[in-house]
């Protein structure tokens, strides 16, 4: 936590608010701690990076950027308001944003609804992202958001270093993938603007309709292909309700009764919406590792004492499960 005097000041002084400052630390979040600001006649949503940054991480300037851009485009983000580079105020680079009412799920069986409104959930979190991959990355004014082509080499060869960086134990599979990935990359290349973290919980829900308000947490998006968002947002398939926490996967549940598509039907209404091709075992293998890489980083951090969440050290060892289930998929292991 940091003195919570020098940022109220610092938003009184930028925005005008009235009150008294209430700060509440999010939850849940791995990555750049994200804080509730709240005052009388203003509600807000404060991320900032945590006290150990590896390069090129944590970077919440992206961020902000990023959602300014969308602000008009289709594409459902929080309004972004402030960013500040005053290291002074919070401790590290921070940006706020407004707060919106909705819900976050982050279970990805979505208990207590009705099958039809899963259904519905589901739809609306795939459309959400064909809506975000059918944008001009120009049109929006972030043509040099990241390097246009070879996403998938760039990102291989980012991870790698990150894996190298934060490493504190061997994990034989990582290594294998390190190798399998760079010379098993498909043919065909596109840009577009890549969320990074497309998933259930890092969406927004209207607070009782089955529509997404806001796409949250862009500190891993750039210009990319939009495969390797496919591919992530996939993984909640290949995982057992075990695999990362309770509830967290959906290999083994009987999805028809719960009203919640197949891989293969979620996939397929991607493709209807936006004229792709589907995924391949590529495309999953690259996104189990690279959440492997980070996974790593979030222990990494948790054996220097620099965790941001208290679990961190837990959610760390799930590194090896994602590693494994991506050796399995590309078939070297």
């Amino acid at each position: 936590m940091f003195e919570g005097a020098k940022l109220d000041g610092y938003l009184r002084g930028a925005l005008g608010v009235h009150g008294e400052m209430r700060i509440e630390q999010v939850a849940g979040g791995q990555s750049n701690p994200t804080y509730y600001v709240t005052y009388d006649d203003r509600r807000l949503v404060l991320r900032k990076q945590p006290a150990q940054v590896l390069p090129s991480a944590h970077a919440v300037d992206r961020e902000y950027r990023v959602l300014r851009a969308l602000a008009h485009s289709g594409v459902p983000v929080p309004p972004a308001i402030l960013y500040c580079d005053d290291r002074s105020v919070v401790g590290t680079l921070f940006y706020v944003m407004e707060r919106l009412d909705g819900r976050v799920l982050s279970d990805v069986t979505l208990p207590g609804l009705e099958p039809a409104e899963r259904a519905a959930m589901y739809d609306a979190m795939v459309e959400t992202l064909a809506a975000l991959h059918a944008l001009d990355p120009a049109a929006v004014g972030l043509a040099d958001f990241g390097k246009p082509g070879n996403y998938f080499a760039r990102q291989i060869g980012r991870w790698t270093k990150q894996w190298e960086l934060s490493r504190t134990r061997d994990v034989p599979d990582l290594d294998l993938l390190a190798a399998w990935l760079p010379a098993n990359i498909p043919q065909g290349d596109e840009t577009r603007i890549a969320h990074g973290d497309y998933r259930l919980g890092n969406l927004l829900f209207h607070p009782t309709e089955p529509r997404v308000i806001g796409v949250l947490d862009w500190e891993l998006s750039t210009l990319g292909h939009p495969l390797a968002d496919v591919a992530y947002n996939c993984i909640a398939w290949h995982m057992g309700t075990g695999d990362l926490g309770p509830a967290r996967g959906l290999m083994g549940l009987d999805l028809a009764s719960l009203g919640i598509p197949s891989e293969h039907a979620y996939v397929a209404r991607y493709c209807a919406l936006t004229g792709r091709e589907p995924i391949g075992a590529f495309h999953l293998a690259f996104a189990l590792f690279r959440s492997a890489v980070i996974f790593e980083g979030i222990a990494a951090r948790a054996q220097s004492g620099h965790a941001v969440a208290a679990d961190a050290a837990a959610v760390g060892r799930y590194s090896g499960v994602f590693a494994r289930k991506a050796v399995e998929l590309a078939g070297i292991g």
